[in-house]
């Protein structure tokens, strides 16, 4: 009888490692956006936490909208907490551009699982979840208190997931010390940890004009207006660009992207519109000063001609960034831990946004990362995957990384 195969065309020896089969029993439920099954991954946490022998609770943040946390209690609990954070929904997919099933989990004969989520961030959930596991059976204590936390709607903003819940009363009880969130993969040998983010802004520009016939030399047009506005924003585009690859030492989350996204305007062929609006996506690194940028936002639009505005669909404003010194407690634990396993860590500002922003936002220190070296960045991607090697390997990570930020010494004003 041949040997059964486990869906991506190789039977290893001995079969498959239980936690790649429950990686990819993860990766199968389908929280995608728009219509995420956010009751199957409840359920699928449930069961995690029977397994685990943990605690269990379930606060609904928003209507709908459900953060789940299991905790495993350490012998000091009025210590504050370590959270490990992860959330449950995923981007949706073009399956035509895929190789397989986005959902399907599908593993070929280099061990590349294929799958929504796989970097993004579902792996880091089950890595979570193992480790633990791991650790509990080997009968360790902690003298602090672990928090696993998942939450929903990060893919969409996190304003009905963790955005809200830093200010429930249920997460302030967590009594937080430190945090660890999402990061990227990395395609060399290191390994990339985020101390910090850019700041989404999402602006619409406003241009009014004089309306016309599309026959005519109508002056003062909206679309003329228009023009100016998007040469300033596209030319300042450039100069950052030029900034990032004439810079050795600058990654993209060190320079401010800018990025044309949509356009609106006009009725017909031959009328010249009243009013034409543009809109940009911005993301603006913490050593830039945001009042300055918004005053030089403010000049454009004055230049572009009368009557020109804008408004914010979204504005963050919060610079926060977390201490990576090396007498930072927190940070040396991380980063010893790290040395033990002779890891190479690259340290690096977020260049996008993660729910990691939030909970820097009400003063907790948090780095992001996920334990992915030698792969391609492939988040929101097509063909999205994670090689298996690659995503135990970060089971062992976390399995030393928990302890050791549990046990960082008391600070003084927790003695």
């Amino acid at each position: 009888m041949l040997p059964e195969c486990d869906g991506g065309g190789r039977s290893p020896p001995g079969g498959e490692d239980p936690s790649v089969s429950l990686f990819r029993e993860y990766l199968r439920v389908k929280t995608v956006h728009p219509d995420p099954d956010y009751d199957a991954a409840l359920h699928f946490l449930d069961r995690m936490a029977e397994e685990l022998e943990l605690p269990i609770r379930k606060i609904e943040a928003c209507p709908g909208r459900v953060v789940t946390i299991m905790t495993w209690e350490g012998t000091n609990p009025a210590l504050k907490s370590i959270l490990l954070n992860s959330h449950t929904d995923v981007v949706p997919v073009y399956q035509e551009h895929w190789k397989y099933d986005a959902f399907s989990a599908f593993k070929d004969a280099e061990g590349n699982i294929f799958a929504r989520g796989s970097q993004d961030m579902k792996c880091v959930t089950i890595q979570y979840i193992q480790a633990v596991k791991r650790l509990k059976a080997e009968g360790r204590k902690l003298m602090r208190t672990v928090h696993l936390m998942f939450v929903p709607d990060e893919e969409v903003g996190g304003h009905k997931g963790m955005e809200t819940f830093v200010k429930h009363p249920e997460f302030q009880k967590l009594n937080i010390g430190f945090a660890l969130d999402e990061g990227l993969a990395n395609p060399g040998e290191a390994y990339t940890v985020f101390y910090g983010e850019r700041n989404p802004w999402w602006i619409t520009v406003h241009c009014p004009g004089s309306p016309g016939h599309g026959s005519r030399f109508v002056e003062n047009t909206a679309a003329e207006k228009m023009r100016r506005v998007i040469n300033s924003f596209l030319d300042f585009r450039e100069k950052e660009k030029h900034r990032l690859n004439t810079s050795e030492c600058f990654t993209l989350g060190d320079v401010t992207t800018v990025n044309m996204t949509m356009v609106k305007g006009g009725v017909a062929y031959n009328v010249i519109p009243a009013e034409m609006d543009v809109s940009f996506d911005l993301r603006i690194p913490p050593q830039v000063n945001l009042q300055e940028f918004e005053r030089q936002i403010k000049e454009w639009c004055n230049e572009a001609g009368d009557d020109v505005t804008y408004e914010f669909a979204q504005k963050h404003m919060n610079q926060n960034l977390t201490s990576t010194a090396e007498n930072d407690p927190w940070w040396s634990a991380f980063a010893a831990a790290c040395d033990e396993l002779n890891l190479t860590l690259e340290k690096e500002i977020f260049p996008a946004a993660t729910d990691s922003r939030f909970i820097r936002a009400v003063g907790i220190p948090a780095i992001g990362f996920s334990p992915m070296n030698r792969t391609p960045i492939l988040l929101h991607d097509h063909n999205e995957y994670l090689n298996e090697g690659v995503f135990l390997k970060g089971i062992s990570v976390f399995e030393r990384l928990i302890p050791t930020l549990a046990s960082v010494p008391a600070f003084p004003d927790e003695a």
